[in-house]
């Protein structure tokens, strides 16, 4: 064969003549049009190349050759999908493979490329099969300018201006991203938490120093923040979405929590950034904040549902005093949109038995062995679960079924502490102490009820110990001061709960028959930063204890966390401590094997 009967195709590939005359025919275009095809291919602005049934380049134009920087016969016979990134993906890979088969009519793709001279390039990547040619056609568009818009476009609608925050619009997407994503994702908890913040006050130093001050308090909280949140050991490596809510609300978001106590050391954390000064040009400001806190699982939750639950509690943090985190809790929750339904059933449920009793221990400071236990009455609920006293009591005193509910306690509770003397016959009995609510003296025969319980139950009138709170003590006269003092006469001991934050009516105290004083868990939390003790914190508590020992009677403390706590009220001289450094309350089995168990360290 002549090579006057040769010619190239558009491929750039020696074509036959005869095969050369076929193709014309068919595609129905002279040699000459081929060679324009191919003049245009190659001149073409648009990066460009053939790519052969096995997703090999067969020959690439200019454009191409100067966006990856290699020239035309090093991209000859190199792999689309390793040049390109395009098997990355299984769905990816399977619609590559069905476009280089002909199944498939198009395949496009955003690829993050190198760009010969080092920096990052997006390009859109398209294949599509070639008319009448086992061939495809791949084009790549440099994108990079139109990605960069994009993303500032997107990151001013989505950021706040005066604080650079993500806004309350990215701070939903990420919510709802995270919510529908996490639970699917292996190695992932499958929790999610939030912490919802609002500054205390704010308006004021809006109102007094202006929007721009504001403004400028705004931006430094976001700063602080936005450091606490990626402090690595709040996030376990990872950082937390901060977002600024509107006004001065802001909110901490806790993918993949760990648990409860992660989202505590977030707030914790937050509240002590924002407590240290602002200083703004000179000019020296201090806010407080109030945190809501949620925790939970993403399973069942919606972005609706925890924002509603966050809300709650910011609120509750607010009404409890400010400058504060609180937990969401379930109970209190529910206490306010049910608190008629719980009404309606509380009477008849001490007849279902759905009431059940646990114990908290009261250990002896000085040698650490459990003196006797408090009992605290749960109620079982079949649509609301485990409620605690004070989702119910308070219902019960309204509409007078304290006293029922009261009496069931009291028996119950006695009955329990005569069970372990007899489990325990060698161990030194515990005593029981039992919450008496101020209407069980008024609407009972309160000292009859005692008296009948206790020669039931054979329990001894010396291990059994009534609570009051001190406004229902301190105010006694009449039939309730006749009421007390009969039930020290029988040798039943009389306690005054939560000392310290009613009357305090200190004369009056000594013609009471009390025998002991349970100090208001305000003043052990004062003990708590062990490192800097306010001393004034533990002067009144040793004038509290020194003035109820003189008075002869016995103190204990409640709300005991730490060893450190434990070791100022032993040193002050309290008598007994309560709390979850000895236990929380806890089933009577439990309380069984402490019995006799050698005290804790």
């Amino acid at each position: 064969m002549s090579a006057a009967s040769e010619g190239t195709g558009p491929t750039g590939i020696a074509v036959p003549g005869r095969t050369r005359q076929r193709i014309t025919e068919r595609n129905g275009c002279s040699i000459g049009e081929l060679r324009d095809h191919s003049a245009a291919f190659t001149a073409a602005q648009l990066a460009m190349a053939l790519v052969d049934q096995e997703g090999l380049i067969v020959t690439a134009n200019t454009a191409l050759t100067a966006l990856l920087g290699e020239e035309s016969a090093e991209l000859r016979g190199e792999p689309v999908a390793e040049l390109l990134d395009l098997a990355s993906d299984r769905r990816g890979r399977h619609a590559y493979g069905e476009v280089l088969r002909g199944r498939r009519s198009r395949y496009r793709c955003t690829r993050r490329l190198k760009h010969p001279d080092g920096r990052p390039l997006w390009a859109e990547v398209t294949l599509v099969p070639l008319p009448g040619s086992p061939g495809v056609l791949l084009s790549v568009a440099d994108v990079s300018e139109r990605r960069e818009l994009r993303a500032r476009l997107r990151h001013l609608q989505m950021h706040d201006t005066v604080t650079r925050l993500p806004n309350r619009a990215l701070f939903f997407e990420r919510l709802t991203a995270a919510l529908e994503s996490s639970a699917y994702d292996h190695g992932c908890t499958g929790r999610i938490g939030l912490c919802y913040l609002d500054l205390d006050g704010f308006k004021a130093i809006n109102d007094t120093l202006g929007h721009r001050v504001g403004d400028r308090l705004l931006a430094a909280v976001a700063g602080r923040l936005t450091e606490c949140a990626a402090d690595t050991r709040h996030t376990g490596g990872g950082g937390h979405l901060v977002a600024r809510l509107g006004g001065d609300e802001f909110a901490v978001l806790v993918e993949d929590s760990t648990g409860a106590e992660q989202l505590a050391d977030v707030a914790r954390s937050a509240l002590e950034v924002l407590q240290r000064p602002f200083d703004l040009d000179g000019q020296r400001l201090s806010v407080s904040a109030s945190i809501g806190v949620v925790e939970r699982t993403v399973a069942g939750t919606t972005a609706t549902g925890l924002m509603q639950a966050a809300d709650t509690t910011l609120y509750w943090a607010k009404e409890d005093g400010k400058a504060r985190w609180t937990f969401f809790d379930p109970e209190r929750n529910a206490h306010r949109v049910t608190r008629q339904a719980l009404a309606s059933t509380l009477r008849p449920a001490v007849e279902r038995g759905e009431f059940a009793l646990e114990y908290q221990p009261l250990v002896g400071l000085a040698d650490g062995v459990t003196r006797g236990v408090e009992a605290l009455v749960r109620w079982n609920h079949p649509q609301f679960g485990t409620l605690t006293p004070n989702r119910f009591v308070s219902i019960a005193e309204e509409d007078g079924s304290i006293v029922q509910l009261g009496r069931w306690v009291l028996r119950t509770a006695c009955r329990q502490a005569r069970q372990w003397q007899r489990d325990h016959p060698h161990a030194p009995p515990l005593f029981m102490s039992v919450n008496i609510a101020v209407r069980q003296v008024w609407d009972s025969d309160l000292v009859a009820d005692v008296a009948e319980i206790l020669a039931e139950t054979g329990l001894a009138p010396r291990l059994l110990q009534l609570e009051l709170t001190e406004s229902a003590v301190m105010g006694s006269a009449g039939r309730p001061l006749q009421a007390l003092q009969a039930l020290s006469d029988m040798g039943v001991r009389i306690a005054i709960d939560d000392f310290g934050t009613g009357y305090s009516n200190l004369a009056y105290l000594s013609r009471l028959p009390v025998s002991v004083l349970k100090l208001d868990g305000s003043f052990v939390r004062g003990f708590q930063d062990e490192a800097h003790p306010n001393p004034a914190d533990e002067t009144i508590v040793e004038a509290m204890v020194q003035l109820a020992h003189r008075l002869g009677l016995t103190v204990t403390a409640e709300c005991v966390e730490t060893s450190g706590q434990a070791a100022r009220l032993r040193r002050i001289g309290c008598d007994t401590g309560q709390g979850w450094l000895y236990s929380r309350a806890v089933p009577p089995d439990r309380i069984g094997e402490m019995i006799g168990a050698p005290p804790a360290a």
